[in-house]
This record gives structure tokens, C-alpha cells and sequence, in this order.
């Protein structure tokens, strides 16, 4: 399970089909992130990280652990 990810969404107060429609993605596929089961694109981290207003490397250490490699990533995070 992916523990910050959870956690960023619960302290949000949103459900996963509140975020999955934000996000504009499937419940199963929020879910399925969630549980580790499914990594998200980066876009997608990217979007799920603006939605839940935290950065991607915290909401998915285990995909994005260089900091250095989601530096770019933060110019652009209003076009998503």
C-alpha cells in the first residue's frame, strides 16, 4: 500500500471516487495506485500531486526517489 498516497487523499477528506473524478480517471485505477498494484504516469503523479497539493516524490517515494528527476516537472504543474 502506498501509505502516503492514502494518507494525502484521507487528509484531504476526499474518497477515492471524489479524487478519481478530479483526477478524471476510474475509481479502479485510484485504487489500484493506491494499493502499489499500478504505478502512475507521470502526468498522472503529477496531477494526483497538485490535487492533493503535495509533492510526487513524497506521494510516490518508491517511483520517484531523485529528487533531481521531478525538479522539471514542477515548472509545468499549472498546464495539468
Amino acid at each position: 500500500m502506498r501509505f502516503e498516497f492514502k494518507k494525502a487523499r484521507v487528509n484531504k477528506k476526499l474518497t477515492q471516487k471524489q479524487l478519481a473524478e478530479k483526477a478524471g480517471m476510474a475509481v479502479i485505477s485510484v485504487r489500484k495506485i493506491e494499493s502499489g498494484e499500478r504505478n502512475p504516469s507521470l502526468q498522472t503523479a503529477v496531477k494526483l500531486s497538485y490535487i492533493l497539493s503535495t509533492k510526487v516524490e513524497k506521494l510516490f517515494p518508491d517511483i520517484f526517489l531523485n529528487k533531481k528527476d521531478t525538479k522539471c516537472i514542477y515548472r509545468d504543474i499549472t498546464k495539468v
